[in-house]
């Protein structure tokens, strides 16, 4: 069984610098250390590229003074995507974010099965092949309203992804091009690729891809409590290091 905790000299110096880089930025600055408190990280959010006290209120003024453009029906519920009363396809709000497409609560927990009914519901209403025969209006609404659809479902169903887009909701951008060096864990996650370079059977390739999934599972489930907190910091920290084990789980998985 490997030891994934060994710290290896040779393997550390191959390593270094890193090549995952995140940060917290802002408006006018390229690069930002982590801040020390929530006092800080409040100040500092108000200067952040997204703002989720507008996103929410332009998301709200847009859905009340919506109505459909064919037939002028006031929207029922929202998101406002497809008219019920003459059955045409909407143009789309980059306002609604990701989670409202899918009707959910902005949690990065998701409970299994709901994405993916949701989104087979959204296709038989959305999808452009549906419309081909309709104005070229609604075709292009058509197609941009079902790649949105169909990105949000890529986002929404991926934990990493999902953790990057719901901290961009609350103002706090990943940004990859900052450096990051933590030396046990870039030394760790080598030490793992070694081993897979030299793995030849399935089975050995299997026992390196346990401890790698409960990596993944465990910084999924920091990240959720982080976040829950409020702890943007932490936050942010789940998932740089979920980021390495991500890699190290596709590769992996690409050699099975």
């Amino acid at each position: 069984m490997l030891n994934i905790n060994r710290v290896s000299r040779r393997c550390f110096c191959r390593i270094l610098p890193s090549t995952s880089r995140f940060q917290i930025c802002n408006s006018n600055s390229s690069q930002t250390p982590f801040l020390n408190s929530y006092s800080q990280l409040q100040n500092f959010s108000q200067n952040l590229i997204f703002s989720r006290k507008t996103l929410c209120s332009e998301s709200a003024a847009k859905l009340n003074n919506s109505s459909c453009w064919n037939c002028n029906a006031v929207p029922k519920a929202a998101p406002f995507l497809f008219c019920d009363s003459c059955r045409t396809v909407q143009p789309h709000h980059l306002s609604v974010d990701y989670f409202q497409i899918y009707g959910l609560d902005k949690n990065y927990e998701i409970e299994d099965g709901i994405l993916e009914r949701k989104y087979k519901d959204w296709q038989k209403k959305l999808h452009p092949d549906l419309v081909h025969s309709k104005s070229q209006t609604e075709r292009e609404y058509a197609a941009e309203q079902s790649a949105r659809v169909i990105e949000a479902y890529r986002t929404l169903t991926n934990p990493l992804l999902r953790a990057i887009y719901i901290l961009k909701l609350e103002g706090i951008e990943v940004n990859e091009e900052e450096t990051v060096s933590e030396p046990e864990l870039l030394t760790e996650i080598m030490e793992i690729r070694e081993a897979v370079e030299d793995a030849t059977e399935s089975k050995a390739l299997n026992e390196i891809l346990s401890p790698v999934q409960e990596k993944l599972i465990q910084w999924s489930k920091s990240f959720a409590n982080a976040f829950r907190s409020r702890k943007f910091n932490e936050s942010l920290t789940c998932i740089r290091r979920r980021t390495f084990y991500d890699r190290v789980n596709k590769e992996i998985i690409t050699k099975l």
